[in-house]
Protein backbone atom coordinates (compact mmCIF):
# COMPACT_ATOMS: atom_id res chain seq x y z
CA UNK A 1 0.00 0.00 0.00
CA UNK A 2 1.20 3.49 -0.91
CA UNK A 3 2.16 5.84 2.17
CA UNK A 4 -0.55 8.90 2.30
CA UNK A 5 0.98 12.22 0.64
CA UNK A 6 1.83 14.80 2.72
CA UNK A 7 2.23 18.59 2.26
CA UNK A 8 3.85 20.45 5.42
CA UNK A 9 3.07 24.04 6.15
CA UNK A 10 5.52 26.57 7.38
CA UNK A 11 4.99 29.44 9.36
CA UNK A 12 4.72 31.05 12.59
CA UNK A 13 2.42 31.06 15.72
CA UNK A 14 1.62 34.76 15.63
CA UNK A 15 0.89 34.83 11.76
CA UNK A 16 -2.81 35.37 10.90
CA UNK A 17 -1.56 34.51 7.27
CA UNK A 18 -0.66 31.33 8.55
CA UNK A 19 -3.89 30.35 9.96
CA UNK A 20 -5.67 31.52 7.01
CA UNK A 21 -3.95 29.15 4.96
CA UNK A 22 -4.23 26.20 7.28
CA UNK A 23 -8.07 26.80 7.32
CA UNK A 24 -8.16 26.94 3.55
CA UNK A 25 -6.44 23.40 3.33
CA UNK A 26 -9.38 21.85 5.02
CA UNK A 27 -11.93 21.81 2.02
CA UNK A 28 -9.50 19.94 0.10
CA UNK A 29 -9.90 17.15 3.06
CA UNK A 30 -13.45 16.02 1.42
CA UNK A 31 -11.41 15.22 -2.54
CA UNK A 32 -7.94 14.69 -1.47
CA UNK A 33 -6.47 12.11 1.91
CA UNK A 34 -3.25 13.49 3.07
CA UNK A 35 -1.35 14.46 6.23
CA UNK A 36 -0.60 17.94 6.84
CA UNK A 37 2.75 18.71 8.92
CA UNK A 38 2.91 22.10 10.66
CA UNK A 39 6.57 23.49 11.20
CA UNK A 40 7.08 26.92 13.88
CA UNK A 41 9.91 28.19 11.52
CA UNK A 42 10.73 30.58 14.65
CA UNK A 43 11.86 27.19 15.99
CA UNK A 44 14.65 26.38 13.56
CA UNK A 45 17.17 29.04 13.05
CA UNK A 46 17.91 27.26 9.57
CA UNK A 47 14.38 27.60 8.83
CA UNK A 48 13.86 31.09 9.95
CA UNK A 49 16.73 31.86 8.02
CA UNK A 50 15.56 30.00 4.66
CA UNK A 51 11.48 31.30 4.85
CA UNK A 52 12.11 34.75 6.61
CA UNK A 53 9.16 36.89 5.81
CA UNK A 54 7.41 34.59 3.32
CA UNK A 55 5.82 32.55 5.45
CA UNK A 56 3.13 30.93 5.58
CA UNK A 57 4.91 28.13 2.69
CA UNK A 58 3.43 25.06 1.61
CA UNK A 59 5.63 22.67 0.25
CA UNK A 60 4.97 19.05 -0.82
CA UNK A 61 6.24 16.16 1.35
CA UNK A 62 7.45 16.08 5.18
CA UNK A 63 9.39 18.42 7.20
CA UNK A 64 12.02 15.48 7.33
CA UNK A 65 11.71 15.78 2.48
CA UNK A 66 12.30 19.53 3.02
CA UNK A 67 15.62 20.46 0.21
CA UNK A 68 17.57 23.31 0.22
CA UNK A 69 16.17 23.30 -3.97
CA UNK A 70 12.95 22.31 -3.88
CA UNK A 71 9.94 24.61 -4.76
CA UNK A 72 6.99 25.69 -2.44
CA UNK A 73 3.44 25.21 -3.83
CA UNK A 74 2.26 28.34 -2.89
CA UNK A 75 3.03 31.35 -0.05
CA UNK A 76 1.45 34.06 1.29
CA UNK A 77 -2.07 32.25 0.32
CA UNK A 78 -3.15 28.95 -0.49
CA UNK A 79 -2.75 28.39 -4.79
CA UNK A 80 -5.84 25.37 -4.17
CA UNK A 81 -4.91 24.81 -8.17
CA UNK A 82 -1.50 23.84 -7.28
CA UNK A 83 -2.51 21.96 -4.35
CA UNK A 84 -5.02 19.78 -6.11
CA UNK A 85 -2.62 19.34 -8.76
CA UNK A 86 0.30 18.00 -6.39
CA UNK A 87 -2.37 16.07 -4.62
CA UNK A 88 -3.52 14.16 -7.66
CA UNK A 89 -0.60 13.71 -9.08
CA UNK A 90 0.52 11.69 -5.62
CA UNK A 91 -1.94 9.82 -5.40
CA UNK A 92 -4.52 11.16 -2.85
CA UNK A 93 -7.63 11.80 -4.47
CA UNK A 94 -10.25 9.98 -2.55
CA UNK A 95 -12.32 7.28 -4.06
CA UNK A 96 -15.92 7.52 -4.11
CA UNK A 97 -17.82 4.76 -2.99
Amino acid sequence: MAATPALTLYGRAYCHLCEDMKVALEPLRRDFSFTLHEVDVDADAALEARFGELVPVLMPGTPADLQAGAAPLCHYFLDEAAARVWLAAHGAARTVG
